[in-house]
C-alpha cells in the first residue's frame, strides 16, 4: 500500500457538469493528485490518484469497462 497525503483542506471540489442530483463523486486536483470524494460525504475519504492512474482511469470509463449491464448512463442528453 502507498501511503498517499491527505487532500488539502482548502481544495477546489468540483462535479460533473452532467450531475442531475446531488448523489454523484467529487475531483479535486493538487499538484501531484487527483483526489475523488463521494459528494453525499465530504467529510468521509478520499481517494488520491496519482494523474498517471487518474489518466487511465479515465481511459476505462471511456472504453466502458466500469459499465454496467443493464444500467442505463444519464447524459446531458437524454436527461428528464
Amino acid at each position: 500500500m502507498v501511503k498517499v497525503p491527505a487532500p488539502p483542506v482548502a481544495a477546489s471540489w468540483q462535479k460533473s457538469s452532467a450531475t442531475i442530483e446531488e448523489d454523484c463523486v467529487e475531483v479535486a486536483r493538487t499538484h501531484e493528485h487527483v483526489w475523488v470524494r463521494d459528494s453525499k460525504n465530504r467529510r468521509g475519504p478520499a481517494l488520491g490518484l496519482t494523474r498517471e492512474q487518474w489518466a487511465v482511469f479515465l481511459v476505462g470509463v471511456q472504453r466502458g469497462k466500469f459499465d454496467r449491464p443493464g444500467v442505463g448512463v444519464m447524459t446531458a442528453s437524454n436527461r428528464s
